[in-house]
């Protein structure tokens, strides 16, 4: 199956969701979700992974067992491929690339190559060309001050403060998501958040750590 974008139908779906957060909305609209949302997300993600890798689509129910919010459903839908994230809601199109959030070895690995002045220097490059071309970053926290250890006039503190590293953009709903078009952009973003990912696997890499139980 071809990627042809998502229809106007699926941003109303979640339009729906968010308004009507239950299971009976959910059961009486489940094959717009498979037909309209997951299965173009797929088709997407089928076309994209011969260039970044292997996919996966998040379930669609929330995790409520420790949130005060009990809604049952994510109002959006993401997707892993590769080290991208790509997500549609009701507000429109999203992509990620990075690491979101480091574990603790992670970390201060990462902190090490920033405060480097070889290796700092060359995120920086990166990552001013990233924000020429209108791409946010980001991460799951940001430090307040200056993580311990770090001057707090350190010259690239901002991303010291960075618990974690990401590039980010989102796109507001529009004609053009209905169409095989809506891949460009998304494609377009991981090309340029791909020098970034390359530094954090050189320079970072996955944690080594045991994961919690």
């Amino acid at each position: 199956m071809a990627f042809h974008g998502w229809p106007v139908e699926a941003l109303e779906f979640y339009d729906g969701l968010e308004a009507d957060n239950t299971k009976v909305y959910w059961q009486q609209n489940r094959h717009v979700y498979d037909e309209l949302v997951r299965a173009p997300m797929e088709a997407l993600l089928e076309e994209l992974a011969p260039e970044w890798g292997d996919w996966k689509i998040f379930r669609p129910y929330r995790d409520v067992r420790f949130s005060p919010d009990k809604s049952p459903y994510k109002t959006h839908i993401g997707a892993t491929i590769g080290d991208g994230y790509v997500q549609l809601s009701a507000d429109g199109l999203a992509a990620g690339c990075g690491m979101y959030q480091m574990a603790k070895d992670q970390l201060e690995r990462y902190r090490a190559a920033v405060s480097d002045e070889r290796t700092g220097g060359e995120l920086v490059a990166l990552v001013d060309a990233v924000k020429a071309a209108g791409v946010e970053i980001t991460a799951h926290e940001v430090l307040k001050t200056a993580p311990r250890g770090y001057p707090r006039d350190h010259p690239r503190i901002e991303l010291l403060r960075l618990k974690g590293l990401i590039t980010w953009r989102q796109w507001p709903a529009a004609a053009w998501m209905g169409t095989p078009e809506a891949k460009d952009p998304i494609v377009d973003f991981l090309r340029r958040s791909r020098p970034i990912g390359d530094w954090l696997e050189a320079h970072v890499g996955p944690s080594t750590l045991p994961r919690e139980r």
